[in-house]
This record gives structure tokens, C-alpha cells and sequence, in this order.
């Protein structure tokens, strides 16, 4: 079994979820004369590539620590919504299932197509990243329950729609854009939609079930999109965390392996060495498919 990397590349340039704090990373000590480079990082736990724990949204709930590695690694699957999801869209479980296999207790990645639009990608739009990516409505979080997913990921800024989130009110004029969208495409208002006890029931709903999510997902996920494999999410062992940065890997057979580093050498990347995801359409052709 070899590698491939959905985590994305994290630096001082990379957003954290909005209002929270990035990373910040200083030298305290340098080669002279201390003989050694040493670096302080602060940083919230929700910057890059990360972990949301139950304990985010659940009091009672586990910390980062006791999640058991048979829990974060698993057979999973990826899928590819973005031929069906845009600016402010509601995805749905149906749109999943009639993409790839998902199998009760599997590992879930949901590839929006919005990481396209993430810091590390030639085409980088925050605004669009954290702001306007699709999300899922109460009817995908009760089937990813009975599902009994282990966790779910997604390659944007949360697994919540923004305009369910507090977003919706930090950004006035998007929630406008959000609410003529909706009149037009699902004949409701953003309110009929999304009413208070709806609230982010992607974390309320969810974590105290113990099906917590991943936020910010992406590096090469094009290149496994509506396909399945074995999916490791690796944080800290981390006492008393709420979330974790982490790093998710996706593992397939030596063959397979081959066959998509082939492809990936045929790919624009970006200034990082990951997929440019917008720049190789053929990629998703080959998943839409599937």
C-alpha cells in the first residue's frame, strides 16, 4: 500500500475557519549563535487541514486524544459532487450514492470542488472557499447516520453550509446573494431553508453521535475522485483538544498507486507539487464517468 496525500499545504498565508486565529510562527533561536533554528507556532486548531472533535460542540465528548486509530482509519470513499454543486448549493445523499459506493461504517470525503479555490491552488478565491461552497441540509446528515459513517471530510472551509453557520450574518451581502439563489433554484427563502433549529446540525446534530468531520481536505484529491480506498486522518494525541490539525492520507494498492502518480505526472500542479484542480478538467471528466 502506498500514499496519497488530501491534506492540504499549511503556512502563514493559510486562512483559518473566519474570526480564528492563524498560524503565527516566530524564531526564538537561529544557527548562530545558538547553533540550532527553533520556532514558537501559535495557531487556533482550526487552520489547514483539520480535525474537528466531538468536544468542539459537545461538552461530554471525547477529546482528540481518545479517538482510537481503527476509528480514523478505515476503508472510505471519495466522492465528486462538483459537477452537480455550486455557489450556495444544498448537496444531498442521493447525489453521493449515485457516484461511488458507500458502505455502513465507511470513511466519507466529499470533494466539492471548492479546495479549487483554496490558498494553496493558481485559482485561489477565500471569499468563494469559506463563503459561498456548497453544504448539505438535515436529509444528508440523518442518512450519514444511519450510515453509521465513522467521519466525513470535505474540501472546504466546514461541512456545514456557510449560510447555516455564523457566516450568514458576517456577511451580509453574501447572505443576500445565498437567498436570491435559493428563491431561484429551490423555491424557499434562506430562512425557510436553514431555520434556527437547523442551526450547523452538522456539528450539533452530529458530534454528539460521535460522527465528527474533517474540514479543509484536498491535495491530490482529484486524482481519486468517485473511487474508494483505505483513508487515514492523523492528528495530534492530542489531551483535552477540541480539534486537531491533521494529516489525511488516502492508501491504495502499489499498482494503482503507479498507474495515478502517472497521471499525476501529466497533471498542472500547483507551486506546491499537489493537483491544480482546476486546471486539469480531464480528471474530473474521467470521474463524472465513472
Amino acid at each position: 500500500m502506498k500514499p496519497v496525500d488530501l491534506t492540504i499545504p499549511l503556512g502563514v498565508g493559510t486562512p483559518p475557519w473566519p474570526t480564528y486565529i492563524p498560524l503565527q510562527v516566530q524564531y526564538f533561536k537561529r544557527l548562530a549563535p545558538n547553533g540550532a533554528n527553533g520556532q514558537v507556532v501559535t495557531h487556533s486548531n482550526h487552520v489547514g487541514t483539520h480535525l474537528d472533535g466531538e468536544i468542539h460542540f459537545y461538552t461530554p465528548g471525547k477529546d482528540i486524544a481518545s479517538l482510537d486509530l481503527d476509528f480514523l482509519m478505515h476503508d472510505g470513499a471519495i466522492v465528486d459532487l462538483s459537477d452537480v454543486c455550486g455557489d450556495y448549493d444544498v448537496y444531498t445523499s442521493k447525489m453521493v450514492e449515485d457516484r461511488v459506493e458507500v458502505k455502513e461504517g465507511d470513511i466519507l470525503i466529499i470533494h466539492t470542488g471548492y479546495h479549487h479555490y483554496g490558498w494553496d491552488q493558481p485559482t485561489a478565491d477565500e471569499i468563494r472557499y469559506m463563503i459561498k461552497h456548497p453544504g448539505p441540509d438535515r436529509e444528508f446528515a440523518d442518512w450519514a447516520k444511519k450510515k453509521k459513517l465513522r467521519w466525513i471530510g470535505v474540501d472546504c472551509g466546514s461541512a456545514d453550509h456557510p449560510m447555516n453557520t455564523k457566516i450568514r450574518e458576517w456577511m451580509p451581502v453574501q447572505a443576500k446573494e445565498c437567498e436570491a439563489h435559493f428563491k431561484k433554484k429551490y423555491g424557499k427563502t434562506l430562512d425557510e431553508v436553514f431555520t434556527p433549529d437547523k442551526y450547523q446540525l452538522m456539528h450539533i446534530e452530529m458530534f454528539n453521535k460521535g460522527l465528527i468531520h474533517a474540514e479543509c481536505v484536498g491535495g491530490d484529491i482529484d486524482l481519486l475522485l468517485n473511487q474508494r480506498a483505505v483513508i487515514g486522518c492523523f492528528p495530534w494525541r492530542f489531551v483535552d483538544g477540541e480539534s486537531c490539525i491533521a494529516r489525511i492520507v488516502a492508501f491504495v494498492d502499489d499498482d494503482r498507486h503507479a498507474k495515478l502518480m502517472a497521471k499525476k505526472a501529466k497533471a498542472e500542479l500547483t507551486k506546491f507539487g499537489d493537483i491544480a484542480g482546476a486546471a486539469n478538467p480531464k480528471l474530473h471528466a474521467e470521474a463524472h464517468k465513472k
